[in-house]
């Protein structure tokens, strides 16, 4: 059987279908609320404070347009084969952004784009001098204090090799990046002439992310060696300590300033069309694969999510937007542009929802320090509870558009989801459309969809936008504060240049 078949028969009432591997795939089979009688006492729970139309009946109009034949995998198909990697800045971003335009006039959902000025495009590290850098090699390990303690004065104008582990688990790739802010502190505080990094993978698969996410320029010329390679220069210099040099010519160039766009859909909400509930993901990619997982997948979940809530027929009760975002991979600059282009209407935007980690099954949703919307959002979601996706955390962190809401105090909802492919993939050549299974981006649909939803036709807003004061606190409960300092946030956060102002 294909796989357009098994979708195109997969109604909702098919859930607890008979078939081994979709038991293993989908949630567990529990009674059914979206199935008449499944209910207490015979009737689909839908979220109490909703009136004309219950999240349950939400849900249940949902489940079958996206679980059914759609466009979904031919509109990724497209971003990914046929655009493929678009960085912000480049031509391909500028072909995404018109296929983001597209496909949101094709599900019949408005939409138009804003625009922002991108001040820099670049590989984010300095150009070498004219004619390059000629130097000793000197390897310092894993770059811990330590490490440069015992290095002595062996680091004045030495090329630096750093090396690296194989991360399996989401607070490897967390550390990947608070680690290098610290290392090129101490590299340039010590005189280094450059810094050659490990790879992080295996077989010569090049990988690398940004080392500053606040949109800054590395202050110190630096590469990625495939991981192989770093460890046959890391067993050469051990061989033959001081005697190892290489010439290191990278004739990087920062570009002039460029406009960039943003895509926005929109359901306007019947009663409250000035209240705002924003479903958004990134639709820039990193430079080395087609940023299938990272993040086309969840780009082509939002459109397809306002499809699916189009073509349900029922208006919520507050606006929709549905934000493809650029820029994401340089520092969330889309998203903090967008925000301060909108700044007048924070008050009234009620909540954003990210999706951003690929298509690991969700666990439910990251709150950003909020537990005051914790029961509205369990609340919404109980229409799928037996799909274990209600499970929410109270972390917050930097990393993806969310967080400039946060700052601002909006209640923000990032998706908490299984690791599975993602992290051997991340931000690597091997971040290609086979990576995607499609059943599971049509669940995760599914849920994005509720959760917009759902939050968007509540009597009562989510939750209230936070004060600086409260912001403050939250900033300093979650850690977000060592996070800020160690990624160069922290002063224009003091001073209100990103956030809420004091």
């Amino acid at each position: 059987m294909t796989r357009r078949t098994i979708f195109a028969t997969l109604l909702f009432f098919s859930l607890l279908g008979s078939s081994p591997s979709l038991r293993t795939q989908m949630p567990p089979a529990k009674p059914n609320p979206l199935i008449p009688g499944q209910g207490a006492e015979g009737k689909a729970p839908g979220c109490s404070t909703t009136e004309v139309s219950s999240c349950a009946e939400a849900a249940a109009k949902i489940l079958p347009i996206v679980m059914g034949s759609s466009p979904l995998e031919e509109n990724l198909r497209r971003l990914t084969d046929e655009i493929g990697g678009r960085v912000t800045g480049t031509p391909e971003m500028a072909k995404a952004v018109e296929w983001g335009v597209a496909a949101f006039r094709a599900a019949g959902v408005d939409v138009h784009t804003e625009k922002y000025t991108l001040l820099k495009a670049t590989g984010w590290s300095p150009a070498t001098p004219s004619g390059g850098i000629e130097a000793n090699v000197f390897d310092v390990g894993y770059g811990s204090k330590d490490d440069f303690a015992k290095a002595g004065g062996l680091v004045k104008g030495a090329i630096l090799l750093v090396h690296s582990d194989i991360g399996s688990t989401w607070a490897d790739l967390f550390n990947e990046y608070l680690r290098p802010p610290l290392i090129i502190g101490q590299a340039v505080k010590e005189g280094a002439k450059a810094i050659l990094w490990m790879g992080a993978r295996e077989r010569l698969l090049l990988y690398r992310h940004t080392n500053s996410l606040a949109g800054e320029i590395d202050k110190i010329p630096q590469a990625l060696l495939a991981r192989e390679d770093a460890k046959r220069l890391a067993r050469t210099v051990a061989a033959y300590p001081g005697k190892v040099r290489a010439h290191f010519d990278m004739p990087n160039k920062i570009g002039r300033p460029m406009e960039q766009e943003n895509v926005v859909g929109e359901i306007r909400g019947y009663e409250k069309p000035d209240e705002i509930v924003i479903l958004g993901a990134h639709l820039d990619s990193w430079e080395f694969g087609t940023g299938a997982l990272d993040n086309g997948c969840n780009a082509a979940l939002v459109i397809e999510a306002a499809r699916a809530i189009k073509a349900t027929g029922l208006l919520p009760r507050r606006t929709i937007r549905f934000v493809l975002f650029s820029g994401e991979e340089q520092g969330t600059i889309g998203s903090f542009e967008y925000v301060k282009a909108h700044h007048a209407e924070l008050d009234k935007i009620r909540a954003m929802i990210t999706f951003d980690a690929g298509i690991g099954r969700v666990t439910g949703y990251s709150l950003g320090g909020r537990r005051d919307i914790e029961a509205g959002v369990r609340e919404v979601l109980k229409p799928l509870e037996s799909w274990d996706a209600n499970n929410h955390t109270y972390d917050a962190s930097f990393g993806t558009d969310n967080f400039d809401f946060l700052l601002e105090g909006v209640p923000t909802l990032v998706a908490n989801q299984e690791e599975a492919n993602y992290l051997p993939n991340y931000h690597a050549a091997s971040d290609t459309l086979d990576k995607v299974d499609m059943r599971e981006l049509k669940l995760h649909t599914v849920l994005a969809a509720l959760t917009a939803w759902g939050i968007a036709d509540r009597f009562e807003p989510l939750g209230k936008r936070l004060s600086r004061a409260e912001i403050d606190v939250l900033v300093e409960e979650t850690g977000l504060d060592q996070q800020f300092k160690l990624l160069g946030y922290w002063d224009a956060w003091q001073s209100g240049a990103r956030g809420r102002k004091p």
